[in-house]
């Protein structure tokens, strides 16, 4: 599913402000996450690689970033301690949104993915603009390092319903919560599309029963 112009599109930052305090997801503590840039990081069991969507903060955003890395960590074999997490650093803004996916930060996802150890399974996920990365990435990369990737999981996916190729379909899930439009062809963002931290639960069970 692609997002037609003319593009509607509200920034989350100002419009989650005038939300309702209980539609809001609580802003971890965990905002960025580097391991795969950090020398020091041994190779882990398993590696999240999550791109955040547009406008959010550091590398992990807020809204479902920090509450999967939560529930991966509760679920994995070996807890937290075998888990790497890296995010994504790039803009995340609305232009890269309007062509899809910012390119640069598609060629960056790729490319982490082909960088991870041989050990490590690859859980690729993304929020939004970032599930447009991940659909981006995907298309990049070689099949053996496709092979690498063990989960994908994505929220509020604006490219909803295309194929991923390189056999990561048979892998991933896709929440689209009710009433969300971002992930039904439109770019207008309502609050639906601002409470897939709910989703982190069944998100992590979801990978753990692919690579557990």
């Amino acid at each position: 599913m692609h997002i037609h112009a003319p593009i509607i599109f509200l920034l989350l930052t100002p419009f989650a402000a005038s939300l309702p305090t209980s539609l809001l997801i609580p802003r971890q503590s965990r905002t960025t996450r580097n391991d795969l840039q950090n020398a020091n990081t041994a190779c882990k069991p398993f590696t999240l690689i999550f791109a955040r969507g547009t406008t959010e903060v550091g590398n992990l955003g807020t809204v479902i970033g920090p509450p999967l890395v939560t529930a991966l960590g509760r679920v994995l074999p070996g807890g937290a301690n075998a888990l790497a997490v890296q995010g994504v650093n790039y803009p995340a803004n609305v232009a890269g949104f309007a062509v899809g996916g910012d390119r640069a930060g598609s060629r960056d996802m790729a490319g982490l993915v082909s960088g991870v150890c041989a050990e490590s399974k690859v859980i690729l996920a993304g929020y939004s603009q970032g599930a447009q990365l991940v659909h981006n990435a995907i298309s990049q990369l070689p099949q053996a390092a496709a092979n690498k990737i063990a989960a994908v999981v994505m929220f509020g996916d604006p490219k909803n319903g295309d194929a991923l190729g390189k056999g990561a379909d048979a892998k991933a899930k896709t929440f689209c919560n009710s009433g969300d439009l971002i992930c039904r062809g439109q770019a207008v963002i309502l609050a639906a599309h601002l409470t897939y931290g709910s989703d982190a639960g069944d998100a992590g069970r979801f990978v753990a029963g692919l690579v557990g």
